[in-house]
């Protein structure tokens, strides 16, 4: 089974993910997405696997989120992509890709359902 994980090693929810996939005998590829940012084109194909809009995968109570004026309802899916790729420290954390689902690590517990 093919896993990757968008992590941030700071992030102790991003550490128990990783733990837990470990732990169910899942070795993710691990993509430090601070350090190597997903293209606009890999951010569509996971908000598409998500299922949801790629305003989920932004983290909200970042200043760079209220300072560039994304909770504005009227921007569309590119533009908010493209804030993700200019300021990764937007995307939510962390992200766990397997085949054609992804889930948000956020409990940790979620990733279970795409397992």
């Amino acid at each position: 089974m093919s896993a990757k994980i968008y992590h941030n090693p700071r992030c102790s929810k991003s550490r128990d993910t990783l733990k837990l996939l470990t732990e169910h005998g899942v070795q993710p590829e691990i993509i430090e997405y601070l350090k190597h940012p997903p293209s606009a084109e890999e951010l569509t194909e996971i908000v598409r696997k998500l299922g949801g809009s790629a305003r989920d995968l932004m983290r909200t109570k970042e200043p760079e989120y209220r300072d560039n004026i994304l909770d504005d309802v009227s921007l569309s899916e590119e533009v908010l992509i493209e804030a993700i790729v200019r300021m990764p420290k937007l995307m939510e954390r962390p992200v766990v890709v397997i085949g054609d689902k992804a889930a948000i690590g956020r409990p940790p517990e979620n990733i279970l359902k795409i397992l």
